[in-house]
C-alpha cells in the first residue's frame, strides 16, 4: 500500500490555535468585531447603567461625576473608568457603523466579493479613527 503524504484538512478536532493560523478577511474581522463589540456593550450595561445613576442622582454626585471626565484626574480609578468607557465609545461606534454597512448591504443588494472588502475597510478605518478622536477628547 502506497502512503498518501496530503496534508490532512482540519477536521471537528480542530485546535484553537490551528485556527489562529488563517489569514481572515476584512469582511470576517468586521463581521468578529460586530459581535463583540455587542457583546462587550451587553457586558458593560451594568457600567453605563451605575454611570447615569452617579450623573442624575444629586449634584454631588454629579461634580464627583464629571470630576473623573473634567479635571483630567491621573489617579489609578479615573484612568480605569476613562478606559472603560474607551472601551464602550469603540464598542458603540463599530457596532454603529457596522450595522449601518449590514443595512446598506441589505438595502442595495450590493452583495459582492468586492464590495465587502472595501466596506469593510471603511468600516474599520472609520470606527478607529473616530474612537481616536473621541478618545482623544476624553483623556485631554
Amino acid at each position: 500500500m502506497a502512503e498518501t503524504t496530503a496534508k490532512q484538512r482540519p477536521g471537528a478536532n480542530m485546535r484553537l490555535i490551528e485556527a489562529t493560523q488563517y489569514r481572515l478577511p476584512p469582511a470576517a474581522v468586521v463581521s468578529i468585531l460586530h459581535r463583540v463589540s455587542g457583546i462587550l456593550m451587553f457586558v458593560l450595561l451594568p457600567f453605563v447603567i451605575w454611570l447615569l445613576d452617579k450623573s442624575l442622582t444629586s449634584e454631588v454626585s454629579y461634580s464627583a461625576f464629571t470630576s473623573v471626565f473634567v479635571s483630567g484626574l491621573w489617579v489609578f480609578p479615573a484612568i480605569l473608568v476613562k478606559l472603560v468607557v474607551l472601551a464602550l465609545i469603540w464598542a458603540y461606534l463599530h457596532h454603529f457603523i457596522a450595522g449601518l454597512r449590514h443595512l446598506w448591504m441589505d438595502a442595495t443588494h450590493s452583495v459582492s466579493k468586492e464590495f465587502g472588502r472595501s466596506s469593510a475597510l471603511v468600516t474599520l478605518g472609520v470606527s478607529i479613527v473616530l474612537t481616536l478622536a473621541l478618545g482623544f477628547k476624553l483623556f485631554f
